[in-house]
């Protein structure tokens, strides 16, 4: 079986639901389900499937999304039409030379990023290459990307001019604490702004190289909730899909609800995305040390085998991109002395990461739809810390926020982060999307 290349099965009268098993056939390159009666979600074993060209699932009666298709980057026909299959299609599946998606329930309201409707996925994935770009956008962005570098300038300056600077140190134990510490000071050249002065943290070379050579040894991330799968799973309605909030290519963020009112933005891994418990409780240790008013702050996590999950802090108002670009209603509070300050606060979130951090983090990920709101409309930027997700060539930030000269992960620096920040600028100032169609 694992050296079978084709498979084809269709108009059988087969029924029920597929089993978790494809995961055995790493060589299959084409295989035709059609004209049956197979019932059920896709299978999580579909993503091993790495060398599927052809896969022709018409005329059955498949249900839930088709998120795990996103991963088999081989595909070149991708037939789904007639079946009972809801949510979005992944925008990954729009350059697949043929796809088909007619006869289905996609859902109809505004997809989030990363996703298309079902009713324009089904366009050949070059009509993007039709839209041109006119004067006013290309002059836009010059003053966007001018106005984001004031900004930033405006911000390191406020930093220099402090004769005082934060420092972590380590203690045996591995755990850090402030040596000095003083808050960052309000520009005086953005009267109308007015930001909460909260310490910074950094460490200096020797402390970091300290925690470096200590890092294998910290177990736990500090000061953190450990959850239960089972206590998320009953938060989150049992993963129900209308509790989900924001979906891309590190994973689905859920909105749980507990008896008390507490609200959490649950963000739920593919268990494949790390080989170890040890990796991803790692990752979270590192995640749990960034400290600043302008970042999300994670507050627990889950790493029971075969789930990995981060809990962070729930922001009311979702992202900047749906205040600007999904309703109009929302778009009324952002007045120009909110927007400012949405700059602002992002600005000082990727001065802490690119300046204070050491090492420096680049973010490789910064768009509207990671700029979270609370309910003052303060900024809260999120994905900080899982540059590593993005190490895929085929990845990208989506129409408009990637810089021209990253052609792969490896080309992305501090600066092409400022570049992706000058186009959220872009949002805020004009109101449009960063490439409209």
């Amino acid at each position: 079986m694992s050296d079978l290349e084709t498979l084809n099965v269709g108009s059988n009268h087969l029924n029920g639901q597929l089993t978790d098993m494809f995961s055995q056939l790493p060589k299959l390159s084409k295989m035709d389900l059609s004209d049956n009666r197979l019932s059920g979600n896709l299978p999580q074993s579909f993503q091993h499937l790495t060398g599927l060209k052809t896969l022709n699932l018409e005329s059955n009666q498949f249900t839930g999304d088709v998120d795990v298709l996103a991963k088999l980057s081989s595909l070149e026909d991708l037939n789904l039409q007639n079946n009972k299959f809801t949510g979005w299609i992944p925008s990954k599946l729009k350059k697949i030379d043929s796809l088909k998606t007619g006869g289905n329930q996609w859902s109809s309201g505004s997809a989030p990023p990363g996703m298309e409707k079902g009713s324009s996925a089904g366009a050949s994935s070059s009509e993007g290459s039709d839209v041109g770009i006119n004067g006013f956008f290309i002059g836009a962005m010059v003053i966007a990307v001018l106005l984001a570098a004031v900004i930033l300038l405006s911000v390191l300056q406020m930093k220099r001019s402090s004769p005082v600077s934060s420092h972590y140190y380590m203690d045996e134990s591995g755990h850090s604490s402030i040596v000095s510490i003083k808050p960052l000071e309000k520009s005086t050249s953005i009267d109308s702004v007015t930001l909460p002065s909260v310490p910074y943290k950094t460490m200096n070379d020797n402390k970091y190289q300290i925690m470096l050579n200590n890092s294998r040894r910290i177990l736990e991330p500090i000061s953190l909730v450990t959850y239960s799968s089972s206590e998320l799973q009953a938060a989150t309605g049992n993963w129900h899909s209308s509790r989900i909030i924001g979906q891309g290519m590190v994973g689905r963020v859920y909105k749980a609800k507990y008896a008390n009112g507490q609200v959490l933005a649950i963000k739920k891994f593919d268990p494949l995305s790390f080989s170890e418990r040890s990796d991803f409780v790692e990752l979270v240790t590192c995640i749990s040390r960034l400290r600043q008013p302008s970042i999300c702050e994670i507050v627990g996590y889950c790493a029971e085998p075969g789930h990995y999950i981060m809990v962070y802090e729930h922001h009311m108002n979702g992202s900047l991109y749906q205040f600007l670009h999904l309703s109009d209603d929302y778009s009324k509070p952002l007045t120009w002395d909110t927007r400012v300050r949405i700059a602002l606060g992002t600005a000082q979130a990727l001065e802490y990461l690119h300046e204070i951090c050491s090492p420096p983090i680049i973010h490789k990920n910064i768009k509207s739809s990671n700029v979270l709101l609370d309910a003052d409309l303060n900024p809260h930027l999120s994905d900080c810390g899982l540059a590593f997700f993005y190490e895929d060539p085929n990845e990208s930030l989506g129409p408009g926020y990637s810089p021209p000269e990253c052609t792969r992960p490896s080309g992305y620096t501090m600066k092409s982060d400022v570049y992706s920040y000058g186009v959220v600028m872009l949002e805020l100032l004009t109101g449009r999307k960063s490439y409209d169609r």
